[in-house]
């Protein structure tokens, strides 16, 4: 398997800067080509270890999550990685291998693997192989529902998640929801969205939840408010609530990006 990843590095200077990145009043791209070396951070907890930080809570903008792309190198992690009581995490893993210890439990993820971390656990992350590690990581602060109790960690991979196709669209579109989305318990969801060359978004979907996109590989013609845009392997989209969307998948495969959504919630007032 095959997943998108910063690419790091730096252009040389023969490249002229102009790119695609823009930051607007309902969305940001970000795309793979300004993921480089010189904008990763440190973080405290954290040994051999640089993250993208692509997105973070912004009043008036999207407001409840943060999304990183983390690089543990070998022998890179973290003991104490999560600095917020009431933060839950999604891990999913784009190249590379991970220790997660999770209370007692130890998993061995690989390119593909999924963990889903509720808030309050106990949990540990490290490379101990060779190669450097990359791992999408999305935290939320958990926001309890009313009668619920916490939800469970799930720790899977994606090739064991079938994709639910939706209706309509001949199997041109699908999704593979790594968490029940009649369970209650789970205040955000990620998943991942799976379009065949030409399937689309068929209408512009306009609605409450929060977006974090990172594309994972192939390419689409993607509706951000009033701009279509062009996005391809590695580029990352932030979307404010009720900023519409939909896209078109181009080229010979599949266009795949994984998702991040706010749901099961009343808002606040």
């Amino acid at each position: 398997m095959s997943y998108a990843f910063p690419p790091g590095g730096l252009p040389s200077q023969n490249e002229h800067p102009e790119s695609t990145a823009v930051f607007t009043e309902s969305y940001a791209v970000i795309p793979a080509s300004v993921q480089r070396d010189i904008v990763t951070s440190f973080l405290p907890g954290w040994d051999g270890t640089r993250a993208w930080i692509l997105a973070r809570p912004m009043s008036g903008f999207a407001e409840t999550f943060a999304q990183y792309a983390i690089e543990l190198t070998p022998e890179g992690g973290s003991n104490d990685p999560e600095p917020d009581v009431d933060a839950q995490a999604v891990l999913f893993v784009a190249h590379g291998t991970a220790h997660l210890t999770l209370g007692a439990d130890l998993h061995e993820l690989r390119a593909g693997s999924f963990a889903y971390i509720p808030p309050g656990a106990r949990w540990t992350l490290w490379n101990r192989s060779e190669a450097p590690c990359g791992v999408h990581w999305v935290r939320k602060k958990f926001v309890p529902g009313l009668g619920l109790s916490l939800p469970d960690a799930v720790v899977t991979h994606e090739l064991d998640v079938p994709a639910a196709p939706m209706p309509d669209c001949g199997n041109l579109w699908a999704t593979q929801r790594f968490l029940d989305p009649l369970d209650l318990r789970y205040d955000c969801h990620v998943n991942i969205v799976n379009f065949q060359p030409g399937g689309r978004i068929p209408f512009a979907e306009t609605h409450v939840m929060e977006h974090g996109l990172y594309v994972l590989e192939g390419t689409a013609e993607y509706l951000l408010n009033r701009d279509w845009v062009s996005v391809g392997p590695g580029d990352f989209m932030w979307l404010r609530a009720f900023c519409p969307q939909a896209c078109i998948a181009t080229g010979d495969g599949p266009f795949r990006y994984l998702l991040y959504k706010d749901v099961n919630r009343h808002v606040p007032l």
